[in-house]
């Protein structure tokens, strides 16, 4: 039955030992001892097997320490891991997330440059088209500089034709005047509007 007692007080004890059980098996040794003066023989058996539960859980308490020092070890060796295995996943991370930067980097270098190219085609593509228009707009100032140059001939030509009738009529109206004079004779329209 003692035995049963000491599992069921192991198996109710949490993992870590507390502290206090050390210091009571001497007070259980005074109590028995002054329990034997006191108490007669027959009474002294059950508290010595009490006793020995005690006694027997206190030699058990001590394997606990041990498996708490191990725990202890674990678990420092279990943070280790997991530091460790942290850092590999940051070193990860570090070396995806520079890879995915380099990508991107490489990735707009070549957009800046498809860009350059294609800023670069239509610029000469623009300046091709600008030449053809200062061309033909050379090619169409000539052709205007030669429709005025026409146009200015034919109006010197038309003066000349009005400037050469003038002139014959000058000579007409002179012929004329002359003749009424030479006659005597006064004209029959004076003027063109009556």
């Amino acid at each position: 039955m003692a035995e049963q007692q000491a599992k069921k007080l192991e198996a109710e004890s949490p993992v870590t030992p507390p502290p206090a059980p050390a210091p009571a098996p001497a007070e259980t040794k005074t109590d028995v001892a002054q329990e034997k003066t006191v108490v007669p023989p027959p009474e002294e058996k059950p508290d010595e097997s009490k006793a020995l539960a005690v006694v027997e859980k206190i030699p058990e308490s001590a394997p606990k320490k041990i498996s708490g020092g191990s725990l202890d070890r674990d678990i420092a060796l279990a943070e280790v891991e997991k530091e460790k295995r942290n850092s590999f996943i940051k070193a990860w991370e570090d070396s995806e997330k520079s890879k995915a930067e380099n990508k991107a980097q490489k990735k707009k270098s070549a957009v800046e440059a498809w860009e350059n190219s294609k800023k670069a085609a239509l610029e000469a593509k623009l300046r091709k088209i600008e030449e053809q228009l200062e061309k033909k707009k050379a090619e169409y100032a000539e052709k205007m500089k030669n429709k005025i140059a026409l146009v200015h001939k034919q109006a010197e030509e038309k003066r000349a034709i009005v400037e050469a009738q003038r002139g014959e009529e000058m000579l007409k109206a002179e012929e004329m005047a002359a003749k009424y004079r030479a006659t005597g004779q006064t004209p029959r329209k004076l003027l063109g509007c009556f």
